[in-house]
């Protein structure tokens, strides 16, 4: 008892620092209602045997005042907090703290995970055997193609059926042989080889080179090497060959089955089974559609037109849904579907392959979002052909993904801070190194995010004051009165649209690509909105085979925010996170969200810098990584871009954006140029304009200019009235020359003599 006591006093000069607060605590956790564990009680013989087992994990000693009110209220609770432990002749007690580790637990789960896997495996193992050894593969594809009614697929599948059938027999009937004629080579090699060691040491005693019997001894040393070395490898084999059975067990294991719930841990978030056919299947089962799980539950198997394998970044697989299923009811279902394959929303991908019952289905590997795309390609070198697209990103698959430009127009936008702007830096950047573009750019707002741009545009504008949005205004319409002389420019040159041939001519039909930023704001202006809106759609809707691209980009894709028309007739359909279905088909058109096509499904912030996109490829849509372009301070990776764009643009002798930048407006004075191209004859009217458009091919007026339009001008602004002779209405050159030297005197100008003989203007006239 002395010993008990001594083992108790040393224990408790180990912890008395924390007897009193331990204790309390304990109290309040019993008022709490908080109870630890099960109590019982030891004596100190027991607990000195536990002390010694290591069962005790620490232990204070409570006075009998605390001890007694730990009774009272541990009696009143039914539950000790901690094990107790009394002695008779002590008036203390020790409270022990002893429970199962977590790591204990955490452990057991593992080890029960791993055999359970291990198992799997074989049962994996066997069951493919078992298919391979009854032709499974080919009877269940049989029996789905009778229930699907599919004739077709269900003579192919006979077909193959047959011809695997054949192929086996002739296996089989060849085997014999096989088995004759390797043995015939074993047995000849054995009887050869001593033949052939005898007339090598025949060989050495009749020429000197060696004794009869060191050929002998060498060819016996050789065998005992070989007998050695094998007998070594044997031995390795023998401990590595289950070693390496269990590993691949284990890996079958983890890709036929996922383990009970209760057997993975918190510890094991990483923990995920391969995506397979069976997985798939399971998955889609999951989904409850009732055609789906009566035709799994009557034992058929889904047929994969492409079986399930590595695609980049994941997994792709083609399958061929049971009637009555069409692809666009799982697309509805694409969060369920990816909770069933352990993927977040954002990694799986179900589309509608060439019919409506295929399913296309991609499934991300876990975390591929968080790869990123990488570095800009062209960030240090190279240049870009528009008319082939601009570096955009990375899709999930890894896929390298250019946007395309000329045909196009596009419209970009999601909730603020998730890589809208971003983007289109990342665009405009790709346009800049075109050395033919013409860039325009108009930020409604004060902010930086497109100022190191400035140099590279021929327009720019950045500001939401009135007298910004009305510069905006006035560059839209210049841009919209471009479309007309662009349209008369390809009659011109008998074409549909501007080309790359034509563009490299520098006549006018070079690309140009205009971007506006927040666009809702310069279209709920009040005074300027509508127009500015009656401008975009008509270049938006015109402008395409004109070389002219407008990017219009914007935060809130409303109907109120934004023209309709818009958003029917860009082509580019970009959409970053947003918050609802109205916003999701806003960007990405009509029915998107129903038809599965969602940003709503991207993680804000997380998910910074990837969008849903349209229109990139030929299909429905893609999941895009966005390269970034930093124009921060001190990393500023925009004006280098910026630098090789225009050193390109000197390099090839085109127009510098400079020389872009609207000048003081050109005028013209009418009467000078018909003076100029109206010779001593009166000529028709209806003749004329096509005289002026040949003087003057790129002023805009004459481009559109009609006859008739010619002489109400005429009429209206000059007095000069052109009278009907016939219904010809010929334009005399005396009357034009006259009117002019009337204004001439008017204006208090010196009359010029045209002539150079002395004659004035008016003596001409006349």
């Amino acid at each position: 008892m002395n010993t008990n006591h001594d083992n108790v006093h040393r224990l408790h000069g180990d912890v008395q620092d924390q007897v009193h607060e331990d204790v309390h605590d304990d109290l309040h956790d019993v008022d709490a209602g908080i109870v630890h564990e099960t109590a019982e009680r030891i004596d100190t013989d027991q607990l000195q045997n536990s002390v010694h087992d290591g069962e005790v994990v620490d232990a204070e000693l409570l006075t009998e005042e605390e001890s007694a009110a730990l009774d009272e209220r541990l009696a009143n609770r039914g539950a000790l907090v901690r094990r107790a432990v009394t002695t008779g002749q002590v008036a203390k007690r020790v409270a022990v703290r002893v429970g199962t580790h977590d790591r204990t637990k955490s452990g057991s789960k593992t080890a029960a995970r791993y055999a359970y896997t291990v198992v799997k495996g074989g049962e994996s193992f066997t069951k493919r055997a078992w298919d391979a050894s009854t032709m499974g593969v080919y009877r269940r594809q049989i029996k789905a193609a009778e229930a699907a009614g599919d004739r077709e697929a269900l003579k192919e599948w006979t077909a193959a059926k047959e011809a695997a059938t054949e192929r086996r027999h002739r296996r089989l009937m060849d085997a014999p042989k096989l088995a004759w004629g390797v043995l015939k080579v074993a047995v000849g090699a054995t009887l050869a080889t001593p033949v052939i060691v005898f007339v090598i040491a025949v060989f050495a005693k009749l020429t000197g080179s060696g004794s009869f019997t060191g050929v002998w001894g060498g060819f016996f040393a050789l065998i005992g090497f070989v007998i050695a070395v094998g007998g070594v490898l044997w031995t390795l084999l023998t401990f590595a060959l289950p070693v390496l059975f269990v590993i691949a067990l284990f890996r079958e294991g983890k890709r036929a089955a996922e383990p009970p719930a209760w057997m993975v841990t918190t510890a094991d978030a990483e923990w995920d089974s391969a995506i397979d056919e069976s997985t798939i299947a399971q998955a889609l089962d999951s989904l409850r559609i009732p055609n789906i799980t009566r035709y799994l539950k009557q034992g058929y198997k889904l047929q994969f037109i492409t079986p399930a394998r590595q695609q980049g970044r994941g997994t792709h697989a083609v399958i061929r849904l049971p009637g009555g299923v069409p692809a666009a009811e799982i697309s509805k279902r694409r969060v369920a579907l990816a909770t069933s394959l352990h993927r977040a929303g954002s990694e799986v991908w179900p589309n509608t392959g060439d019919e409506a019952g295929i399913l296309d289905l991609w499934v991300a590997d876990k975390g591929a979002l968080a790869n990123g795309p990488g570095v800009y390609p062209l960030l240090t070198e190279g240049l870009v052909d528009v008319f082939k697209g601009v570096p955009a990103g990375k899709t999930l698959r890894g896929d390298d993904l250019r946007e395309p430009v000329m045909g196009r127009n596009s419209i970009v936008g999601g909730a603020p801070e998730q890589g809208k702007s971003s983007a289109s830096r990342t665009f405009m950047a790709g346009c800049a190194l075109d050395p033919t573009v013409e860039m325009r750019i108009w930020v409604p707002d004060q902010n930086f995010d497109f100022e190191r741009f400035k140099r590279r545009c021929s327009r720019y504008v950045m500001g939401a004051d009135d007298d910004s949005i009305r510069q905006i205004r006035d560059d839209l319409k210049e841009m919209y009165d471009e479309l007309q002389r662009r349209g008369d420019l390809l009659v011109a040159y008998e074409t549909e649209q501007v080309t790359r041939e034509l563009a490299d001519k520098n006549i006018g039909l070079h690309p140009l690509v205009a971007l506006l930023e927040e666009a809702h704001v310069a279209f709920q202006h009040d005074e300027y909105g509508e127009e500015i809106a009656k401008y975009a759609v008509a270049i938006v809707k015109l402008g395409r085979k004109r070389g002219m691209h407008l990017r219009t980009s914007t935060q809130a894709p409303t109907a109120t925010s934004l023209p309709k028309d818009i958003t029917r007739n860009c082509t580019n359909n970009v959409a970053f996170y947003v918050q609802d279905y109205v916003a999701n088909d806003g960007l990405l058109g009509q029915g998107a969200y129903k038809q599965g096509v969602r940003a709503t499904d991207l993680i804000p912030g997380e998910n910074r810098g990837t969008s849903i996109v349209k229109g990139f490829t030929a299909a429905k849509f893609e999941t895009l990584q966005w390269y970034f372009l930093s124009g921060a301070e001190g990393n500023d990776q925009i004006t280098p871009i910026i630098e090789r764009a225009l050193a390109a643009i000197s390099k090839r002798n085109l127009p510098t954006p400079d020389a872009r930048r609207r000048p003081e407006l050109e005028s013209r004075d009418l009467l000078a140029d018909l003076d100029q191209v109206l010779g001593d004859d009166p000529v028709r009217i209806a003749d004329v304009p096509a005289l002026l458009k040949r003087l003057a091919p790129t002023w805009t007026p004459y481009q559109s200019l009609t006859g008739k339009a010619l002489r109400e001008q005429l009429a209206a602004g000059y007095g000069i009235k052109v009278a009907s002779t016939g219904n010809r209405y010929p334009l005399d050159p005396a009357t034009v020359r006259d009117a002019i030297v009337r204004r001439d005197r008017d204006s208090g100008q010196p009359e010029t003599d045209e002539t150079g003989d002395g004659d004035d203007a008016s003596d001409l006239a006349s």
